[in-house]
């Protein structure tokens, strides 16, 4: 690969979200990423969705672009491979971001003493090292309290696994960090990543944890409404859902106009003394008294029509679609979005596949690659980083303490 990290190695250990996807990002940008895992799979091989040959959709989805090993790692022999792995030579290599517990074979001190200069990030679910997983720290930071109907008394959890993809994208950005210290210091680094932290800042740095503080208050549950604006979801003619959203002054003067509301919305602020122009707040304290007009034209109105007239006045909308229909009929979701191709993916078929996000102006896109079949840079990755000979790698195969790629 030719992107941005290409030369960068980094030694994955992993499993579920978080530090596989983390991986991924940075094998997209060109990152020679190896994954290591247990021969016959971890804990995430299987994990669904699968294909009606029991292949996981899930694997395949968050591996894009990696190399991957399988090793036997309870054998003390399999461990030394690895450590050797993790360890090996050259100005960029020497990273390793992993979820596994950072101790025994696997502790700093020890992975170092094949490499001084070591950068390690091990992902934690709390800091003080007990056990979390996106969903019970999601439930710790009071979002299932918020959401659902207005009225509802219970929780509802998210169904996205946002705190893993999260820390993921934070955990890349902390290899990099501590990579750019090692070119300017020569010093190793052991990062550690709490998942609950991630969670954490994120909900301080939207004003929850001040708001709890400073005003004491708790937080009402207000079904699909923007809390401190306006926007909501709406049912068209021919029963499709859609949402409008106006944060700002530009959004709220186009859906106004598009709704052909706005001498209506002007007496309304008249009358009440506030700002719905240049005051997103105002918008969100009379919003019972702004959505029955949007809902009585959206509901004289099909969705195609919807869409017509609010894309050419530039309100900002969007319509309510399950994943299919995202696959179906969303454009952002085609191979006309340069991120996409159809990806040839072993033992599953071709499909869409995104490659990074990033779009950099003077470097180009990389194409995505498939996820590897388990095991399926077994002897390549040894022979050309730890050159062993066939004769060694034909011996760790008999005993079992490596494997190729797996058929099943």
């Amino acid at each position: 690969m030719s992107g941005p990290l290409s030369g960068m190695r980094v030694i994955e250990g992993s499993a579920f979200v978080a530090a596989p996807s983390g991986g991924m990002a940075l094998a997209q940008l060109g990152a020679e990423v190896i994954r290591f895992d247990p021969i016959g799979g971890g804990l995430d091989h299987r994990r669904w969705p699968l294909t009606e040959g029991g292949d996981s959709l899930y694997w395949a989805g968050l591996n894009k672009g990696k190399k991957s090993i399988q090793v036997d790692l309870r054998s003390e022999e399999g461990q030394e491979l690895l450590k050797e792995l993790i360890g090996a030579p050259g100005e960029d290599s020497g990273y390793f971001l992993t979820n596994f517990p950072a101790k025994g074979w696997l502790s700093y001190d020890n992975l170092q003493q094949c490499r001084e200069d070591l950068v390690m990030l091990n992902i934690l679910g709390n800091h003080d090292g007990t056990t979390a997983l996106d969903y019970t720290v999601n439930a710790a930071m009071g979002y299932p309290e918020v959401t659902g109907p207005e009225g509802y008394d219970g929780v509802i959890n998210h169904v996205l696994p946002a705190w893993d993809l999260l820390c993921g994208q934070t955990a890349a950005m902390g290899l990099l960090a501590a990579g750019r210290h090692r070119d300017r210091t020569g010093e190793g680094q052991f990062i550690q990543l709490a998942l609950s932290d991630v969670a954490l800042s994120a909900v301080a740095a939207l004003g929850h944890i001040a708001e709890a503080q400073i005003l004491g208050s708790e937080r009402e549950r207000i079904g699909n409404e923007l809390y401190g604006a306006l926007g909501r979801d709406y049912i068209t003619a021919d029963g499709k859902k859609v949402i409008a959203v106006a944060i700002t002054k530009k959004q709220w003067q186009a859906l106004c106009s598009a709704c052909e509301i706005t001498e209506a919305m002007e007496t309304l602020a008249a009358k009440e003394g506030l700002d719905l122009v240049g005051n997103e707040g105002d918008r969100f304290r009379v919003r019972d008294r702004i959505h029955p007009h949007i809902e009585q034209w959206c509901q004289k109105r099909t969705l195609e029509e919807v869409r017509r007239v609010w894309g050419q006045l530039g309100v900002c909308w969007g319509p309510y679609q399950t994943f299919k229909e995202l696959v179906d009929q969303d454009k952002r979701a085609s191979k006309s979005n340069p991120m996409f191709v159809n990806t040839e993916q072993p033992r599953i078929g071709s499909y869409l596949t995104p490659g990074s996000p990033l779009s950099f102006q003077n470097i180009g896109r990389e194409a995505p690659l498939p996820s590897p079949l388990l095991g399926e840079h077994t002897d390549e990755i040894l022979a050309d980083i730890l050159s062993l000979s066939d004769k060694e790698m034909g011996r760790l195969h008999d005993k079992r303490i490596i494997q190729g790629p797996s058929n099943g």
